[in-house]
């Protein structure tokens, strides 16, 4: 029988988004606990296949970058995307994207996501073994408890406390978990969402597609004899559009083939024949179905994201089509623009109105990610399962017919595949933590971005003089970016060691080139984005520090004065 407990902050869900934000949660010094209903080592669907290079930022910081880098594909496998008429058919476009061993090489104009800002580029490696590596870091770590096995019944709070029964699934009784705070990754059929009330909004249905996860040993050699094998293989055909995503560069592959219109029961499909129209193989052709979890895409927000002391992360707060695979890295950027929070309150450095700041940030971002995706799923589903006609011809016609379709298919795509926008360009408009200083922040799209220290923005990457990168030199908390050693900041600097606010000073030699230069200081939040930037500390120090710890009453009171 599992005792009842007390903990800061309980987490629901075991996936990625829920361990990642126990891992940063717990490098902040809070103490976690996870519930989830899977066994331990008991391997998670196959999904999420793809990192951000803003996910791989946050797995920098938590020491965990170089674990995750060394797993999935092999190093020397293809990231590309390739358009052809089947997996094994002829190939008519291909986005070229560096393997791990490709990304020591110089940035490359026909490799878009090469020039990007970052230490840490994306990385393509499927949940199946992403997953394992967080949870095994997880499960060491002295300030996270994992409890398996065991499911969330109900949850509620009073003004002090949230209270949750857990039910152990194995001996089936009930316990009781009381928590400061509580977190729901618990995914789309969130309980958590359903008991705070909150509702998803938006589009229920845009498409249908089987998904399924096969062993086929034979099928990279039938690939290899026709083109360069690749990580994700696009096929349109009159006969069925989907894709093969390589999962382990040898014999595992996720088939993703897109149900038709009138298709409306994915129990009337006939798996096998779509599977085989998708991959371009005969009925001879073996292979083994080892896991199908069919879906809907959908573009779905909830209409809140927290109530009091219980907040939504991930999935149990948005759905969306997994155009440019930002499902999972959305989920990550909304834990960890939670946890900072969250740690700030049980750390004593701010109080709890601090985390009136989360949901107005991070909603209005998960709005737009799931409006750009949305749109482009649209059309890109409107456009696969119309292939232009001649597009499997042989000779002239044929080729020329691919040779538009695939330059077509290029445009409309490589922005979901090199999404910088989506990882560099997103800010934080209207939130109660920032100083904004009347510039507007620079627009963005789905791929497009322009490097910004706008108050809101992310802090723009640099590599400084001494060749370490600029994220690596920042405090835990907040930072004060100084590029002009001979002004004086000791103001701000006394007022916080005062106040016991965690400000780190760090001098930085920035190239002259850089937008960094622009302002010779820069209030650097734990999350990474500007919350203020200035030629010289103007503000009074007690007023600065107000906002940046949320103190409402405080800044309500100095507005009055």
């Amino acid at each position: 029988m599992m005792a009842d407990l007390k903990t800061p902050v309980l987490i629901v869900g075991a996936g990625p988004v829920g361990l990642i934000g126990a891992l940063d949660l717990a490098s902040r010094g809070v103490h976690v606990t996870i519930v989830e209903q899977r066994h331990a080592g008991e391997p998670p669907p196959v999904k999420c296949n793809h990192v951000s290079s803003r996910s791989m930022e946050i797995l920098r910081r938590l020491g965990l970058a170089e674990a995750i880098r060394a797993a999935g594909l092999p190093h020397d496998y293809p990231n590309d995307v390739a358009f052809c008429t089947t997996v094994t058919g002829t190939e008519f476009s291909r986005i070229r994207i560096p393997s791990v061993d490709e990304r020591s090489e110089p940035p490359a104009p026909d490799r878009p996501d090469t020039s990007w800002p970052t230490p840490e580029p994306p990385h393509r490696i499927n949940q199946l073994y992403l997953e394992p590596i967080l949870f095994e870091h997880a499960a060491k770590e002295p300030r996270i408890s994992i409890l398996n096995r065991c499911l969330l019944e109900d949850i509620d709070q009073t003004d002090e406390m949230v209270v949750a029964r857990v039910r152990d699934l194995d001996s089936g009784e009930i316990s009781t978990i009381n928590a400061a705070y509580a977190i729901g990754c618990d995914g789309a059929r969130s309980t958590i969402r359903r008991q705070i009330g909150a509702k998803f909004v938006g589009e229920a249905e845009i498409a249908r597609n089987l998904s399924s996860f096969i062993r086929a040993p034979d099928l990279l050699g039938m690939m290899s004899a026709k083109r360069q094998p690749t990580w994700m293989s696009q096929a349109n055909n009159p006969r069925l559009s989907g894709n093969a995503i390589a999962i382990d560069g040898k014999e595992l592959w996720l088939i993703h083939c897109r149900v038709k219109a009138h298709e409306t029961d994915f129990a009337m499909i006939d798996r096998d024949r779509a599977i085989r129209d998708v991959l371009g193989v005969d009925d001879g052709f073996e292979y083994e179905l080892l896991t199908k979890e069919d879906w809907i895409a959908r573009r779905l927000v909830a209409d809140r994201m927290r109530k009091g002391r219980i907040f939504l992360c991930g999935d149990s707060a948005h759905i969306w089509i997994p155009v440019a695979g930002y499902g999972m890295n959305c989920g990550i950027a909304d834990a960890t623009g939670l946890t900072w929070m969250l740690a700030a309150v049980l750390n004593g450095w701010a109080p709890p109105s601090i985390l009136d700041a989360f949901e107005r940030e991070r909603h209005p971002i998960t709005e737009q990610v799931s409006r750009f995706v949305a749109e482009l799923g649209v059309q890109l589903v409107r456009r696969r399962n119309e292939p232009p006609a001649g597009i499997e011809e042989e000779g002239s016609e044929g080729e020329a017919v691919r040779a538009r379709f695939g330059q077509e298919m290029y445009d409309m795509n490589v922005g979901q595949y090199c999404c910088g926008g989506l990882n560099f360009g997103y800010f934080y408009d209207g939130s109660p933590l920032i100083f904004y200083d009347g510039e507007a922040h620079p627009s963005y799209t789905m791929a497009s971005f322009t490097p910004s220290t706008v108050p809101g923005c992310r802090l723009p990457h640099a590599w400084l003089g001494d060749g370490r990168s600029i994220y690596d030199v920042l405090g835990r908390d907040y930072t004060l970016l100084r590029f002009n050693p001979a002004l004086d900041v000791s103001g701000l600097v006394d007022a916080a060691a005062a106040e016991s606010f965690p400000l780190t000073l760090v001098d930085a030699d920035a190239p002259q080139d850089s937008v960094l230069r622009q302002y010779p200081l820069l209030i650097v939040r734990p999350d990474r984005h500007i919350a203020w930037r200035g030629n010289e500390l103007a503000l009074r120090p007690s007023d600065m520090i107000a906002r940046l710890r949320g103190d409402r009453s405080r800044i309500e009171a100095q507005a009055a004065a």
